[in-house]
């Protein structure tokens, strides 16, 4: 049995890390993929918005979906999706091509974040113990290959086709063969986390009102996230004045610190618990916003950008966490309600910071990611629902029932 789940886990997190890579893949060659198709300015940001709007449809049909099937059969399928549509996007010739490359792509994309981490949720739950930010680490470690394979694609300008043929020749069978370990781990006994009556109904119903809290909550980290990757380098370059090869600099160190506190932040949770890492990684993220937004030169501003890494790494992995011992019975449908939340503020941070930038200031508009950010110390409770808690001296006993792993699925 532990076999069983030490192959999901490994074969979990090499998923997470082919996501990662597909999608820096695609969101670090958007300049080229403008150039290939002829996107006007005008119109990139309807091909930009598109698609996370079509990822929240595709993790609200997940929701549905894994009523009648297993997350395990929805990750299997919709990865090789999300790798094919990338190729796609780069071996196309006309726009219409390219739309329907991207739909296909956010749709899939959608599906596959809702299932990954309603897998991630479910074995974090049969081990009895916090692993889920392992996961997200997996996913840091593709975005940082993902973009050095684009910076390498770009400086030999080499084609998109070029740069994106041979990265799917490899991950896509790689994917599919370990999907054949994939664990649909078994819900926990009855009673588990009962004790939480608004929470859990007898149904097992998911309860948006108290989900709310952690939906905000992954709204607002994703607001800040999207603050780094979409205005770092105009921000370090227009605002502090560093040179252009410079202003590259700060996403960079953000995505290795991510991948940093990921690595070490499931100890983090055992040790301290649950509550407390966020709580500190919220403070060390409304930290890192605030160096930003003060900064006097380009070095202090790397080093907020680099407590943005440090602070907000651990708030998305523990949020999907606390979404299942929530909601122990419905674990699945909370993870795809909040997943939809993750769009959300991909899709409000960029153009909220523009906004207030242009009509402000662009100091002034990094306070506003920094107080919503400092608003998770309100919902900082929501992180830790008992009985059903993990952390150092609150171990439970791991579950019999792992349930089975998607093997002839």
């Amino acid at each position: 049995m532990t076999d069983v789940l030490r192959r999901g886990r490994a074969s979990l997190a090499f998923g997470f890390f082919a996501q990662g890579v597909a999608f820096a893949l695609l969101v670090t060659r958007i300049p080229a993929i403008q150039d290939r198709y002829g996107v006007s300015d005008a119109l990139l940001p309807a091909f930009l918005a598109a698609v996370p709007v079509l990822a929240g449809v595709g993790s609200v049909c997940t929701e549905q979906l894994v009523k009648r099937v297993p997350p395990s059969r929805v990750l299997r399928w919709s990865q090789p999706v999300v790798l094919l549509a990338l190729l796609g996007v780069g071996a196309g010739e006309h726009m219409a091509e390219l739309a329907v490359a991207l739909a296909a792509f956010g749709l899939a994309v959608g599906a596959l974040d809702a299932s990954m981490n309603m897998l991630g949720v479910s074995l974090q739950r049969s081990y009895g113990r916090s692993i889920m930010l392992g996961f997200h680490a997996a996913y840091s470690l593709g975005g940082i290959l993902g973009a050095s394979l684009a910076w390498v694609g770009a400086n030999w300008e080499f084609a998109l086709v070029v740069s994106y043929l041979p990265v799917v020749v490899v991950l896509l069978p790689a994917a599919f063969v370990g999907s054949r370990w994939y664990v649909d781990a078994g819900v926990p006994e009855q009673g588990q986390g009962q004790e939480q009556g608004e929470a859990v109904g007898e149904s097992g119903a998911v309860v948006f009102r108290v989900l709310l809290p952690l939906c905000l909550v992954m709204a607002f980290a994703y607001i800040g996230d999207s603050t780094v990757s979409n205005w770092s380098a105009k921000y370090l370059q227009d605002v502090l004045g560093s040179s252009e090869q410079l202003a590259t600099v700060p996403y960079n160190v953000y995505m290795v610190t991510t991948l940093l506190g990921r690595a070490i932040g499931d100890f983090g949770v055992r040790r301290f618990g649950a509550v407390a890492v966020v709580r500190m990684g919220s403070l060390v993220a409304g930290l890192g916003f605030a160096v930003v937004a003060g900064a006097p030169g380009a070095w202090v501003g790397m080093l907020g950008f680099t407590l943005l890494g440090l602070g907000l790494c651990v708030i998305v992995p523990q949020t999907f966490a606390a979404a299942g011992r929530l909601f122990p019975g419905a674990s699945d449908a909370a993870v795809a309600r909040l997943n939809i939340f993750n769009y959300v503020g991909f899709l409000v941070g960029s153009p909220l910071v523009g906004a207030l930038g242009d009509a402000w200031s662009y100091r002034g508009a990094m306070l506003v990611p920094m107080v919503l950010v400092l608003v998770t110390l309100v919902y900082a409770r929501s992180f830790d629902p008992q009985p059903a808690r993990y952390g150092g001296g609150h171990e439970r006993p791991r579950t019999a029932d792992v349930g089975r792993g998607s093997n002839g699925l």
